[in-house]
């Protein structure tokens, strides 16, 4: 059974990464972009990935097809729309920003149509209340120059961005490298977020901390192989933004049963469960919550936990995380 009811807010999301294969052909075809695949089951065949690189370059491949700003506001208000139906109240959405411009896509087509779709898809689904901020996520296999270039680019638009994160290939890519841009983002009143000890080492977590100053880790899992950066995880409570999913089919675990969620919660950690890029990896919000019961044993209880560190780990305002904490605490299946 599919735990769709149970109030949470979605913390680690890749907008290109909702991107459903059927929605891949329609705007193929709207924008006369050409495809190396003859349908969508074939497609979907090759969403079998051995790390994270060879999940990026099918991910990149498919993002040509979001050309304009429709595209991307029909891309957001559909995410939306099955959020809301996976029991989502707040979604915090990354975008990449990078990967758009180097085909000339321009930024205020990107963020025009992410804001627009953000609109349409809460008037939607209105009866539930859910809400969205965009986290503008810059390419840590692309240079630091890019990345502040990108900020640059950003700067008109930052009413509609409420924070800076770091993605892509994290391998050789320390979070080091985006020291002076993290800076200027929270200069400009950014709020900061990083992945890092996905397949990277410990120490990106504990530099993304020290240096990138994050308020948030995504992923995190490989924090495990520190016990000082454990401890330190545990007395400041930094959420770890854990995408159960994500981690089995990029080759973390070979099976889900043996993910490390249990451990990082037995550990004290602020642990949060997210779907990453849920049109890749098999499941939405409401996918990962049903899956990390099943295979990982967690009780009724562990998952409203985890529903409320969601909530608390949010850059949402007291008033909305006091409303959406009573709306878990008052759940029962």
């Amino acid at each position: 059974m599919v735990m769709l009811d149970i109030p949470k807010a979605e913390l680690h999301v890749h907008i290109e990464g909702t991107m459903e294969p059927e929605m891949v052909f329609e705007l193929a075809r709207r924008n006369d972009v050409e495809l190396p695949y003859s349908s969508v089951a074939e497609l979907r065949s090759r969403y079998e990935f051995s790390d994270l690189q060879s999940f990026l370059d099918i991910y990149y491949a498919n993002m040509a097809v979001l050309r304009t700003r429709r595209d991307f506001r029909e891309l957001t208000a559909a995410y939306l729309r099955e959020s809301a139906r996976q029991g989502v109240r707040h979604a915090e959405i990354f975008f990449d920003p990078q990967a758009h411009l180097a085909r000339g896509v321009e930024m205020p087509a990107i963020v025009d149509g992410l804001s627009e779709g953000i609109t349409e898809g809460i008037t939607e689904g209105a009866g539930s209340g859910v809400t969205a901020e965009l986290i503008l996520c810059f390419l840590r296999d692309q240079s630091a120059e890019s990345a502040m270039d990108t900020l640059r680019l950003a700067e008109p638009f930052l009413d509609r961005i409420i924070g800076v994160g770091l993605d892509s290939a994290e391998v050789g890519h320390p979070p080091s490298k985006f020291t002076e841009v993290f800076d200027r983002a929270r200069e400009l009143g950014l709020r900061a977020v990083a992945h890092a000890g996905e397949e990277g080492p410990a120490e990106y977590v504990r530099e993304a901390l020290d240096l990138l100053r994050v308020e948030r880790v995504d992923h995190g899992i490989r924090a495990l192989d520190d016990p000082e950066l454990v401890d330190r995880l545990r007395r400041e409570q930094v959420p770890l933004t854990v995408c159960p999913l994500s981690n089995v089919r990029l080759g973390s675990f070979s099976h889900l049963s043996q993910h490390t969620l249990p451990r990082l919660m037995a550990e004290g950690l602020m642990v949060t469960i997210n779907s990453d890029d849920p049109a890749y990896f098999g499941g939405y919000a409401g996918e990962n919550f049903s899956a990390v019961r099943e295979h990982l044993g967690l009780t009724r209880e562990q998952l409203r936990q985890v529903a409320a560190n969601s909530v608390q780990a949010s850059f949402l305002d007291r008033e909305r995380k006091s409303a959406l904490l009573a709306e878990v605490d008052a759940w029962t299946e």
